[in-house]
């Protein structure tokens, strides 16, 4: 197999598979989360939605309307804006906006005074991170704030959300003390005469260890692409497979330097393979001298420091062809390196990886059924 340019393989199959997975699970609850670029896997927006889920969620006005241009049935959720973001764009497209604070609360009041357009609004408690929401001390007034401008009819408050910060790990006792400050945030909420929302705590790893259970919508981002992050699923699939065409070949004799650095050195007598992309496209560089790829149903080892724009495989006593595929990461069935392989080399987590992936690699869709590709 052959190809001219380094590939993103986005297997469709398996992110429908994964999301049906969570959508059983919760009973259909499941917000589908496609921030940044859908996790580096393209526009797979109508893809989650057939497989169950019935909301989107993403940080930013930008990638909202951009999933609208994809999906126009189900409430589309963005929850990470600075207070002069576009809130008329936003209310256009029948977004829903994220409050964590009174300014942003006002900037999202004053655009629905100015478009005609009632503001569909999610409240956002901090509940124990001490990042993005309301910390417990502003809660009570972000909610009286929010009610009074419900009763003008210029809000409609339809959500009452948090994250949790250990959920991936299901014993330790600050998930309790969250899921307590969740709860004292939502009947807050209410005794302020709030009501008709919807609760959401769980991103992927409450909802895989089941610390998020007992609320109305579920998160789902990493879970979604086959990642866990608390490592206690069996039944998510990988998605994504990486693979690049060999661009030169090379014998080089026993004590030969590789790379900046010379830092590797050829131990024998042995073939190199040249793959045209580097930490400019997203490969880690700290997984120099530690990462694999598969050659012919083969793991061979990367060799030498990461360039920009390129990377030097020793395929021992194999030489390539020029235009001969190599897989840097895939889906694991056929033995090669996983993108859990990846985070491993490079010492940080999966999300990292599948995100990273530069413009400069083409993402292509594929489908089991429909084994044609279809470049995004």
């Amino acid at each position: 197999m052959s190809s001219s340019a380094p590939q993103l393989v986005v297997h469709d199959d398996a992110v429908r598979a994964n999301t049906a997975v969570f959508t059983a699970r919760t009973g259909g609850r499941v917000m589908a989360v496609l921030k940044a670029d859908g996790f580096g896997h393209g526009a797979i927006a109508e893809s989650v939605v057939a497989a169950g889920a019935t909301s989107i969620g993403v940080t930013t006005i930008d990638e909202a309307l951009a999933i609208r241009a994809h999906v126009s049935d189900v409430p589309v959720l963005c929850w990470l804006n600075p207070v002069d973001a576009d809130f008329d764009a936003a209310l256009h497209s029948g977004v829903d906006v994220a409050v964590s604070g009174p300014e942003l609360l006002s900037a999202v009041s004053r655009a629905a005074a100015r478009t005609g357009r009632r503001a569909r609004v999610h409240l956002h408690a901090d509940v124990g991170m001490a990042r993005d929401g309301a910390a417990p001390t502003t809660w009570q007034a972000l909610c009286t704030a929010a009610r009074e401008l419900e009763a003008a009819g210029i809000i409609r408050v339809v959500g009452v959300m948090g994250h949790m910060s250990c959920a991936d790990r299901p014993g330790d006792p600050q998930n309790v003390r969250e899921q307590l400050l969740f709860a004292n945030a939502v009947r807050t909420a209410r005794r302020r005469g709030l009501s008709g929302f919807v609760t959401h705590l769980a991103a992927t790893a409450a909802t895989v260890t089941g610390v998020g259970d007992g609320y109305d919508v579920h998160r789902i981002g990493a879970g979604l692409f086959g990642i866990d992050p608390s490592g206690t699923s069996t039944d998510l699939e990988p998605t994504l497979s990486l693979t690049a065409p060999v661009v030169g070949t090379r014998s080089v004799d026993a004590g030969t330097g590789i790379g900046y650095g010379l830092d590797h050195v050829a131990d024998r007598r042995t073939n190199l393979a040249l793959l045209p992309l580097g930490f400019g496209d997203g490969l880690p560089r700290a997984a120099s001298e530690r990462a694999e790829v598969l050659v012919r149903g083969r793991r061979r080892p990367l060799v030498g420091r990461f360039s920009m724009d390129m990377v030097v495989v020793d395929t021992g006593d194999d030489r390539l062809a020029l235009g001969e595929t190599v897989t840097l990461f895939g889906r694991g069935h056929d033995g090669g390196p996983t993108v859990r392989d990846w985070a491993g080399w490079s010492d940080t987590i999966e999300h990292e990886i599948v995100t990273r992936i530069g413009s400069r690699v083409a993402r292509v869709h594929r489908t089991t059924t429909t084994p044609e590709a279809v470049v995004a």
